[in-house]
């Protein structure tokens, strides 16, 4: 078996040799000189063949196990020989370890770069310091590169913004559709720059484009064969904003259905009549309802009465259409049970079925064995709360745009 040396551990198959190795603090020093073939003169590419100086050079390497590692390697400086070339002297660079005007080796970086790829700046910065790797957060940005631009455009390019500061500044990213790669990124998001772009690299034959109306110039100005077309996102919002608005247009249309399509209310059921508790929301809603219907009556508009009273017009418009015992029945039961909803109409059936012998533990009972998860006071509230004579059936509420239909997964009915 081979003996391997040290610098076969830490430098393989490059030309360095290793002078000392010292330990101090959780971190390696290691003492190194270049000792590789003669370089090349980066201007005429000529190979050096005189020594003019030594001069040592500090680097960082990746760690090894838990400690950090740090190279000072002493590397040579050349004469170029070439009578035509401008320059003089010029540093030697080792292979596989150093670069020009950098202060850690080859391979730290090829790790630190795959970081800032995957991560970027700060996040990569905190996960370096976890993993031992000394590089942050401006280092990290500075090993990303752009990748080289095409010079024709994709078949399909698709154009949107994304905010570099919100509300301040925007950029503009271009990716070819069909490979999902990003091809280009813009400074900003106005015509000019865009229409500039597009007459150096001509070729888009389809145009997949964010919704600003400056896109839709630099297009017209500079690929005006190609087709524009909206992307997946913006289309079905703007599909959603025409349902809804449509839907804003016709609201008296759906509350007429929807009291066409209400069923009506079961049999007479008797249910035990309980006075409605004198609480101290019951008892402002009561007086709030004959303050507002007592302006409406001396004439006062709405609009004046929610002045008057220091309301909302929208909570006078309650008042005034709604009858007094339902906002008493609001006001005595303030959290409805939505968790009750679903056995609603079990609840119902049962207690028409029971009658008289109907109770509330009994039919609580029943309901937990179907899944309800609620309290055993909750179903007593609801079948006191009930208006005397008959169980109320919920009436389906008035479709709103951003609600389900009657009759849709979802909608409660009776």
């Amino acid at each position: 078996m081979a003996i391997r040396t040290i610098e076969d551990v830490l430098f393989p198959g490059i030309g360095v040799r290793v002078g000392n190795v010292n330990e101090s603090s959780g971190t390696l020093l290691v003492e190194a000189e270049a000792v590789g073939k003669p370089g090349r003169c980066p201007d005429c590419r000529s190979s050096a063949r005189r020594v003019h100086s030594t001069y040592q050079r500090t680097l960082d390497e990746r760690p090894l196990g838990a400690r950090q590692v740090i190279v000072r390697l002493r590397v040579r400086r050349f004469f170029c020989d070439r009578q035509s070339c401008t320059r003089r002297t010029f540093a030697e660079q080792v292979a596989g370890l150093t670069e020009r005007c950098r202060r850690v080796s080859v391979g730290l970086k090829n790790r630190l770069h795959a970081v800032a790829a995957e991560l970027g700046g700060r996040p990569g910065a905190r996960l370096c310091r976890k993993v031992q790797l000394k590089g942050g957060r401006t280092l990290l940005l500075g090993l990303l590169q752009a990748p080289p631009v095409p010079a024709r455009a994709p078949w399909v390019l698709g154009v949107d913004d994304f905010a570099l500061r919100r509300r301040t500044r925007y950029a503009t990213v271009l990716v070819d559709v069909e490979a999902s790669r990003v091809v280009d990124v813009l400074p900003d998001r106005t015509t000019e720059t865009l229409a500039d772009w597009l007459t150096r690299h001509p070729g888009p034959e389809v145009i997949c484009r964010d919704r600003v109306t400056a896109y839709s110039k630099a297009i017209q100005q500079a690929a005006p064969a190609a087709m524009e077309i909206a992307d997946r996102w913006h289309l079905l919002q703007k599909l959603s904003n025409a349902l809804e608005k449509t839907c804003h247009q016709h609201r008296t249309c759906l509350r007429k259905y929807a009291e066409q399509e209400a069923r009506p209310a079961p049999a007479g059921i008797e249910l035990p009549q309980q006075d409605i508790p004198r609480t101290a929301l019951v008892e402002r809603t009561r007086h709030r309802y004959e303050d507002i219907h007592r302006l409406l009556q001396e004439g006062w508009k709405v609009s004046a009465t929610a002045r008057h009273l220091d309301l909302d017009r929208r909570t006078v418009d309650k008042y005034k259409n709604t009858p007094l015992d339902d906002l008493l029945a609001s006001a005595t039961n303030r959290r409805p049970n939505t968790e009750l909803a679903a056995f609603k109409p079990y609840l119902h059936e049962r207690f028409a079925q029971l009658g008289a012998q109907a109770e509330g533990e009994r039919l609580f009972r029943e309901l937990r064995e179907r899944g309800y998860s609620g309290h055993v006071r909750t179903v007593q509230r609801y079948l006191a709360a009930c208006p005397p004579g008959r169980p109320k059936c919920p009436t389906p509420p008035c479709p709103a745009p951003a609600r389900s239909p009657p009759g849709s997964p979802g909608h409660e009915n009776c």
